[in-house]
């Protein structure tokens, strides 16, 4: 059975390119909105959930709501009424339909665990790389006190005392400021279980230990037992004590790296198994299982189940004329 998939909205200015998943048998993808009414299923990016108030949904179409950000930094996700009318959840929770973590590819962690760690130069212990000005957790001010009892750089906006040498390629600029540091300071902008952002693997991968604070079953996401330094029972003053010491003492510091002689543990490969098939290639897969279960699509009208949403602020002007639009779009509907 053929099905059509649309992008509903971009993700943070940039729509997912459509070309790359020509291959998927039976299943087109498209960013075309005048092509809402014929579609099977419709993908919106939740953080931008503004973009999304005045969409209507036909009978039988399938929503799919998705987020790597966290429920701090997506409101939308609170609201029990809005979520409502998503068929499928497609995020980093590990219990999505669709479930699109920030974690590596298994061949990356292999080449992690075969690269050479003789890079470390800088004569700081720690780095960070923070620009965001977005702080769910208190993270701003635990780095400001961490300051005062250990020197770190920083590269990014937030406490910036460093700059990059050379033009800004972005994460591969990034990569190889990470190689030069012992200990990277991985801090999330907000703490959720499962909410584990590139922030704590990019040290890995590059032979950095990632010092992390964020989602408290980070254990879970890691490739040994003691791979990296939990930051989040630790006042800044003890997290400095501690970075301190493995700083001084080589052999401590070189247990961290234990983990890159292998093998991987059991349970974090199969964690990784998941996501050896393309994210939109899994929900494809989804999408074409629940059409064949559902059958011909049935007839009808279709509704607006975002208007006059509270979280959507219909109380402002143009959010008022894009419901009105979309009301009269579909001549007859009422808000509900």
């Amino acid at each position: 059975m053929s099905c059509l998939v649309l992008f509903y909205n971009s993700a943070f200015g940039d729509y997912p390119k459509v070309s790359r998943f020509a291959s998927v048998p039976e299943v087109e993808f498209t960013t075309d909105r005048a092509r809402l009414r014929e579609a099977d299923a419709v993908v919106f990016h939740l953080p931008e959930a503004h973009h999304i108030r005045d969409a209507v949904k036909y009978p039988g179409q399938l929503w799919v709501g998705w987020s790597m950000e966290s429920r701090a930094n997506t409101r939308v996700r609170a609201e029990t009424a809005a979520m409502a009318a998503f068929d499928f959840h497609m995020g980093f929770d590990r219990n999505s339909d669709v479930w699109c973590p920030y974690l590596p590819q298994l061949d990356e962690w292999r080449a992690a665990m075969a690269a050479p760690r003789d890079s470390v130069s800088e004569t700081v212990p720690a780095v960070l790389f923070q620009s965001a000005n977005s702080d769910r957790c208190g993270r701003d001010p635990y780095l400001t006190e961490l300051m005062t009892h250990l020197p770190f750089h920083s590269y990014g906006r937030f406490l910036n005392n460093r700059t990059l040498e050379g033009p800004d390629a972005g994460t591969p600029s990034k990569l190889a400021v990470l190689r030069r540091y012992r200990f990277t300071l991985a801090f999330e902008n907000s703490m959720e279980p499962d909410y584990v952002t590139e922030k704590f693997f990019q040290p890995l991968l590059v032979g950095s230990v990632p010092v992390y604070r964020g989602a408290p079953n980070i254990a879970d996401f890691a490739p040994g037992a003691d791979s990296f330094i939990d930051a989040g029972q630790l006042t800044p003053r003890e997290l400095a004590q501690r970075l301190q010491q493995l700083d001084d003492d080589d052999a401590a510091y070189a247990r961290l790296h234990a983990w890159r002689s292998g093998p991987l543990p059991d349970g974090f490969v199969a964690l990784l198994q998941p996501i050896r098939v393309p994210l939109f290639e899994r929900l494809a897969l989804l999408v074409r299982e629940r059409l064949a279960e559902r059958g011909t699509r049935p007839e009808g009208r279709p509704t607006l189940p975002f208007g006059w949403r509270g979280w959507a602020d219909t109380k402002s002007r143009p959010a008022r004329a894009a419901v009105r639009k979309a009301l009269k779009s579909i001549a007859g509907l009422s808000p509900r």
